[in-house]
């Protein structure tokens, strides 16, 4: 570490050059992961944070949570394999509003839940609903953006009913669109249509269930499929396409990183050969010049990590609400330790050229 800090306090400007690289090119990491999870949260934080660990939709639904139609029965059946109190009902309906008189539309989804269910998240603003509140609703905040407040009436273009936001919960979209919950007696009242032989129906069921019970449940129902969650987002439309292109932008960005890192130091590893050379005549290690540029690399990288987390996350608070955005710690440290990983396996090439080095040679070429 000693040499490695002398050589770059006597060559700032040549460093300075490599380290700004590496922040942009870590910089654009960052924001790139930023923009793929928060389009995954605002196409499916409804379904990712559920309390579930499966989902049952009907079998020809091909997965799709809005193509499912289940009865109550269908329900009790689910309840002779999985216990009662870790079933619940979901109805989901992509739908218009409009506000008041406004005549505003904005497009939603309503989740038709238990409000004292696993489902029904917490309310952030406002005051929550149960489930004999009549024409009141829990909407995300993200409605504030469209000039919707607490206490504001908002109609439902396809049933005609109107309904009082009630309070605001966080972080709830399906699809692109904000989650409106409500109750079972408000889903009723909307989708009359939705009742056969006295029944009301719902798109799916969310389990909280053990292998065996599913394994039970498979084994003894028909016309259902019991999914896992991330089956479930898969399903959304349009879901894997998106994160399947994201991702493949930031696979390609530290295929580009590896190689950019590799060439800088393999040049600067070449410009240093007859150094080397003067090292190793004086008894100096492989080792010892391996960690060197080791020590090198995992500094620069560990300074060029941290500006630009500052950089994104400084970028991140002037972006509209409009532009979803979500890095957490976890994708932070996720994305920083890859990328450690990257600058350590460009740098190998130059640890390939040191070793190759001759000592005698090296200091022929200097002469």
């Amino acid at each position: 570490m000693f040499l490695a800090i002398r050589e770059m306090k006597h060559a700032k400007f040549k460093y300075l050059l490599i380290g700004l690289i590496m922040v942009l090119i870590a910089w654009l990491v960052f924001f790139v992961s930023g923009l793929a999870q928060g389009l995954s949260s605002d196409n499916a934080s409804a379904i990712q944070k559920m309390d579930a660990d499966y989902i049952v939709l009907q079998q020809d639904a091909e997965h799709r949570i809005t193509r499912s139609m289940l009865t109550e029965q269908q329900l009790n059946d689910v309840n002779q394999y999985v216990d009662k109190k870790n079933t619940e009902p979901l109805g989901v309906q992509m739908t218009t509003v409009t506000k008041g008189d406004a005549g505003k539309k904005v497009d939603v989804t309503f989740f038709a839940v238990n409000t004292k269910g696993a489902l029904m998240p917490s309310v952030v603003e406002g005051k929550q609903i149960n489930n004999e509140t009549k024409n009141q609703v829990i909407a995300d905040i993200s409605l504030k953006d469209e000039g919707i407040a607490i206490g504001d009436k908002v109609t439902d273009e396809i049933s005609g009913q109107t309904f009082t936001i009630s309070g605001f919960t966080k972080n709830q979209s399906f699809s692109h669109a904000p989650v409106i919950f409500m109750n079972y007696e408000a889903w009723k009242a909307m989708y009359e249509s939705k009742i056969t032989k006295g029944q009301l129906g719902f798109n799916a069921i969310a389990l909280k269930a053990n292998e065996d019970q599913i394994t039970s449940l498979e084994d003894n129902m028909a016309n259902v499929d019991v999914i896992t969650i991330n089956e479930a987002l898969k399903g959304i439309p349009g879901y894997s396409e998106e994160q399947g292109s994201l991702l493949m932008m930031i696979v390609f960005l530290f295929i580009i990183a590896a190689f950019v890192l590799a060439v800088f130091f393999y040049v600067i590893t070449i410009q240093k050969m007859s150094q080397f050379g003067v090292l190793k005549a004086i008894g100096a290690k492989f080792t010892y010049l391996a960690k060197n540029i080791i020590s090198q690399v995992i500094l620069l990288s560990v300074i060029s990590l941290v500006i630009s987390i500052a950089l994104t996350y400084g970028i991140s608070l002037l972006l509209p609400s409009s532009m979803p955005f979500d890095l957490s710690i976890g994708l932070v440290a996720g994305c920083s330790g890859l990328f450690l990983a990257v600058a350590v396996i460009g740098s190998l090439l130059s640890l390939y050229r040191v070793a190759k080095v001759d000592a005698v040679e090296a200091i022929g070429r200097a002469a």
